[in-house]
């Protein structure tokens, strides 16, 4: 492996690593509730704002691009814990509902755009392996401003208060590694350990590191995009931690 090859793989996985902090604990919770799609959900939402933000020419302006993106995730954790408290029976469903109304709202406005395809593939799977020095320190002042208060904002604010922690990580994380990946970060390493007693954190970070650096080398060796092949990998390493535990 050179040298070019290291110096691109490094920072990805350290991106990794920094959407795993926080994206396993929240998995965790996100299982423990049962709204499993609400990661999906709240990060398409923050996939429009980022959207409507390129529309409005901010591309070349991040800060402006993450106060809209943050700002349209926390709308959407808004709603998901009104649906929560209101509309307990019927809440994966609204769920669903806000996930293809972000869904086809980011393609509506697309529509007339040229490189819109282009758009939505980087929306979806990402471009981690072109994250640079300024997004992993803004996301890991994120993930340790989280980790620091999230427990305040549980005890406070209930149910608000950890759809507003989720909309802030997922939102972080949707630009570095794009809608499919955060999906599979949040649930992969939760869903593989559901069932272990002692230490299913650190099995699940075994889990979803394992993934990454899989995935981000499967990607080089065979020139594939490194978003869908760290689902995969992640995908496989979950599937072998179950059949070794249940050995």
């Amino acid at each position: 492996m050179n040298t070019i090859e290291l110096d691109i793989l490094i920072p990805a996985f350290i991106a990794g690593v920094l959407i795993l902090v926080t994206h396993i604990p929240l998995g965790m919770k996100v299982l423990q509730r049962g709204i499993i799609f609400a990661d999906l959900a709240v990060a398409q939402i923050a996939g429009l704002g980022i959207v409507i933000a390129g529309l409005f020419g901010m591309a070349e302006h991040p800060v402006a691009v993450q106060s809209i993106a943050v700002t349209s995730a926390l709308l959407g954790a808004g709603l998901l814990a009104y649906a929560e408290r209101r509309h307990a029976e019927t809440q994966e469903a609204i769920i669903g509902l806000l996930f293809v109304l972000a869904a086809s709202g980011s393609i509506l406005l697309l529509s007339h755009d040229a490189h819109s395809g282009e758009h939505l593939k980087d929306l979806l799977i990402g471009q981690i392996l072109w994250v640079n020095h300024t997004q992993l320190i803004a996301t890991a002042c994120l993930s340790t401003a989280l980790l620091l208060t999230w427990p305040l904002l549980k005890r406070h604010l209930g149910s608000l208060g950890f759809y507003a922690a989720f909309a802030l990580a997922v939102t972080a994380s949707v630009q570095l590694a794009g809608v499919y990946l955060v999906f599979a970060s949040l649930i992969v390493p939760a869903l593989a350990t559901y069932r272990i007693k002692h230490r299913r954190q650190l099995t699940a970070y075994a889990v979803g590191l394992g993934g990454y650096a899989s995935g981000l080398l499967l990607s080089v060796w065979f020139d594939l995009p490194a978003g869908a092949a760290i689902v995969w990998a992640m995908t496989g390493c979950g599937l072998l931690t179950h059949v070794m535990r249940a050995k």
